[in-house]
């Protein structure tokens, strides 16, 4: 399954699991509210390839405002044979809908 939900990463924050959570928002759209992930945009991917390698020991979810570009990010990420991401379902607007503010998580255990 390539897709995960917000019940699920929050799940998996929660419990401590080792993943690697990678927001591809824009720069200010993560220095606006961030649950602390890394921050490598969309646009950017292609040139941190080598940074997300790093992180192929682990699952990685990928996240967006909608899921729209999380999902391209997964797609892409596959193409160049890393296959072991997630996009958030309805990206981080489910998972504030869901369970409050993004911040309330931003203490949980992400790697990275």
């Amino acid at each position: 399954m390539n897709l995960i939900t917000a019940e699920e990463l929050y799940q998996k924050l929660s419990s401590g699991e080792k993943i690697e959570v990678i927001d591809v928002r824009e720069s200010w759209e993560y220095e606006e509210e961030n649950i602390g992930a890394v921050n490598i945009p969309l646009y950017d991917l292609p040139k941190q390839l080598d940074k997300v390698k790093t992180y192929c020991d682990c699952e990685i979810v990928l996240h967006c405002k909608t899921g729209a570009r999380s999902e391209k990010a997964r797609k892409y990420l596959a193409s160049v044979g890393i296959n072991t991401c997630k996009s958030l379902c309805n990206g981080m607007e489910e998972f504030r809908n869901t369970y409050g503010s993004i911040s309330a998580v931003a203490s949980s255990n992400i790697n990275g």
